[in-house]
């Protein structure tokens, strides 16, 4: 839409914090390089030159006034349910934000006839008239009643007439099976993410710079050294996925809520593994090497059988080979392994016989990080592209030396 309309600027992109850099790699990718995309950050405002101004809820409440300066002329919300809270402050900053914004879209997996108390604000936003009061509309599609304590609107009713009425005026939904046949069986998306520890990251990531200095560069990974470039590197990529573990938890809590669907998560490291069980403890199982055999059996029983097992953490190692994994149609890589036919390996795990759906297959990376130099040469270099797509063994000295030479590269720079 903002493709058809590049008329209609500026607009604004509302969306959960951990999406934002897609949304910016998205607009690139989509609309133009040359766009003068502008992500917002802080609760301090500062001024807003964008043509297209991305901005999180989180920090929405401090930003609103500056926001209605620009007279924004498109204002699209992505994960709508997030206002489904009349009470939460990010609710508020939306509708006082949206009520000057001719053109206003929202965006959201979740099927609000299911949860019609969650529809009522997002309704609201797009087009007051449809629902103009809350109780009218709770006691119609909500079967809202006192129980002797307070209001109570989690119930349903008229779900037929409710979804008819947003058909007919303001929602289009479309399902993964409604569109399947159009569908090719692996979907690739690189999720960026936004590290906490910067400062810590790039101070390790000047010293490795320093290191090549006193190196042969690339020529040195085909050497007794390169054991040394892998320990660098690899202190590198544990330092980038810690920065960005708060805002992947945050994105695998958003598509377990939102989808409806089970996802399988592949790491390298026991820390990663472990820091996603204690998350999501209550409904997640593991496979890496601490996992006996018959565990194993069974935690890959669970998932595959028990409806309230919605996510499976896997070590790569471990459990990217010889499981069948196909209850879910979803795989997040939030490491990268440096021998790219093991992704290949680990993404099978749902790609097997018995998959009837397309599989989505989303590599969560550290933006401006040697994960996103990783991603980079992924799409650069068509050898490691082939390795990865179609399972094609690379030498690992091959990977090592591409990205030596990058960051010698740099180095020069």
């Amino acid at each position: 839409w903002l493709q058809l309309h590049p008329e209609k600027r500026p607009a604004i992109i509302l969306c959960p914090a951990h999406l934002k850099l897609n949304w910016a790699k998205e607009i690139k990718m989509t609309l133009s390089d040359n766009l003068n995309t502008q992500i917002l950050q802080g609760s301090k405002p500062y001024p807003i030159t964008g043509e297209i101004v991305i901005i999180n809820y989180d920090i929405l409440k401090n930003w609103v006034e500056e926001l209605q300066k620009i007279k924004a002329n498109v204002l699209i919300f992505d994960e709508a349910h997030y206002i489904k809270s009349n009470s939460a402050l990010r609710t508020k900053a939306t509708k006082k934000l949206a009520k000057e914004i001719p053109h206003r879209i929202a965006l959201s997996g979740t099927p609000i006839v299911n949860r019609p108390i969650e529809g009522f604000n997002i309704a609201q936003v797009i087009n007051k008239a449809i629902f103009p009061n809350f109780m009218s509309y709770a006691r119609r599609y909500c079967n809202a009643h006192h129980n002797g304590f307070g209001w109570d609107f989690s119930g349903s009713a008229n779900k037929e007439e409710l979804h008819q009425k947003l058909t007919e005026t303001i929602m289009i939904r479309r399902k993964k099976a409604d569109v399947l046949p159009d569908l090719p069986s692996k979907l690739y998306s690189y999720i960026p993410m936004e590290i906490c520890n910067t400062t810590e990251y790039k101070r390790a990531e000047v010293d490795f710079i320093a290191f090549l200095t006193e190196t042969k560069g690339e020529k040195a990974a085909e050497k007794a050294s390169q054991a040394e470039h892998l320990v660098r590197m690899e202190a590198l990529k544990q330092l980038a996925v810690q920065g960005k573990i708060k805002q992947a938890v945050q994105w695998i809590r958003d598509f377990l809520d939102t989808n409806g669907q089970k996802l399988v998560v592949f790491g390298v490291h026991k820390t990663v593994v472990d820091a996603l069980m204690k998350e999501f403890k209550e409904e997640a199982v593991k496979v890496d090497g601490s996992v006996s055999a018959t565990k194993r059996d069974e935690a890959v029983v669970a998932f595959q059988e028990d409806p309230n097992v919605k996510l499976f953490v896997g070590n790569i190692q471990a459990a990217g080979t010889g499981l069948t994994l196909t209850a879910a149609s979803a795989v997040a890589f939030l490491e990268l392994p440096w021998t790219p036919g093991e992704l290949a390996q680990a993404e099978d795990r749902c790609h097997r016989i018995g998959q009837e759906n397309t599989v989505n297959i989303y590599y969560l990376l550290a933006d401006g990080t040697i994960e996103a130099e990783i991603a980079q040469l992924l799409d650069e270099k068509k050898a490691v592209l082939n390795a990865v797509l179609d399972g094609k063994e690379i030498e690992e000295t091959q990977l090592l030396e591409v990205l030596i030479k990058k960051y010698k590269e740099r180095r020069e720079s």
